[in-house]
């Protein structure tokens, strides 16, 4: 199993996820990640059509190769596009280059090669297979095998899968020997869901867990969450605005964040080897790192769980599996 930092760069919004970045905030983001002694970061052709690993790649050039852990994603290849419009999947970038599905093992082993041209390095350390939810059958024949044949050969160092999906996670790791799987947005605050399946199957495999999206796509980064804050990147249903306000209320009173019971929760459970934070500048690098860095006082936890404001599987930093 490859050894994961803690916490890592989630490096989707610097390929102008949602909004534009512009290319010194995206370099000095990455330095102010490494500054604070951030040595993960995930990237995929995905982000801005090639934009993330590119700046990545710039930002990581002059760093020792071997202080950092890179990871980036497979399943999409990058080909022209008309260059007349915008990205039509979220980013703010034109439309000069568009995506095509591929889990083939040739494709799979042209976008590795593509990647390193975009990062400008020799190698990356953990390839995935991204988003396959409706390329099941591809992926199993072809980018699995193919990722680890070149696993077996050196070229990257580890293999697994990046979904939002838990359980077609659960059928890969029971098939393949994969080092890592990462899963955004199943285990929070306010849903739990992965530790109901996935997290008991990666640890009988032996295979790392990564956690991406622990503020719920927004609601949880807030200390008062706002009524238009958004919940798996659209607006939150009311009856979880309201629960994560009383958590916010619970907090305050034990004198700590939201933001701060969720990335402590997250980190909580020992089936999780890292986490994922997405950042777009350095004074979010910064507010991350302090959030990491605060001691949650352990009275909050008792106080959610008799409120019954956290979900079935969640743990609590200092509980243990029951």
């Amino acid at each position: 199993m490859i050894d994961l930092p803690a916490w890592g760069l989630g490096a989707a919004a610097l390929g102008n996820l949602f909004s534009s970045v512009p290319d010194e905030t995206a370099r000095a983001t990455v330095d102010a990640c490494w500054e604070a002694g951030v040595r993960y970061v995930d990237t995929a052709p995905h982000y801005g059509v090639g934009l993330s690993e590119e700046r990545v790649g710039a930002a990581l050039r002059e760093r020792p190769r071997g202080e950092f852990v890179l990871q980036t994603k497979v399943g999409r290849l990058l080909v022209p596009g008309p260059g007349t419009g915008r990205d039509t999947e979220g980013f703010d970038v034109p439309d000069r280059r568009v995506r095509v599905w591929d889990f083939s093992a040739t494709g799979v082993r042209r976008s590795v090669e593509e990647s390193l041209q975009r990062l400008g390095l020799d190698r990356v350390d953990v390839a995935l297979v991204h988003d396959p939810d409706d390329h099941l059958d591809d992926a199993r024949a072809g980018a699995f095998p193919e990722l680890l044949r070149m696993r077996e050969e050196g070229l990257v160092r580890a293999v697994g899968a990046g979904m939002n999906e838990t359980a077609p996670l659960i059928g890969f790791v029971e098939e393949f020997d994969l080092d890592v799987v990462l899963v955004a947005g199943r285990y929070h605050l306010l849903d739990a869901s992965a530790a109901d399946g996935l997290f008991p199957a990666a640890q009988r495999a032996g295979t790392a867990v990564v956690l991406g999206g622990v503020f719920a796509s927004g609601l949880l980064a807030h200390a008062e969450p706002p009524a238009d804050a958004t919940y798996r990147y659209a607006q939150t249903p009311p009856d979880l605005l309201d629960r994560a306000r009383r958590t916010a209320a619970l907090a305050r009173e034990h004198g700590t964040t939201l933001p701060a019971l969720a990335v402590h929760a997250a980190r909580a459970h020992p089936a999780v080897a890292s986490v994922l934070l997405g950042m777009r500048s350095p004074q979010e690098v910064r507010h991350n790192a302090a959030l990491l860095a605060q001691e949650v006082p352990g009275t909050v936890w008792a106080a959610l769980r008799s409120a019954d404001l956290l979900p079935a599987g969640l743990l609590a930093p200092g509980e243990g599996p029951s």
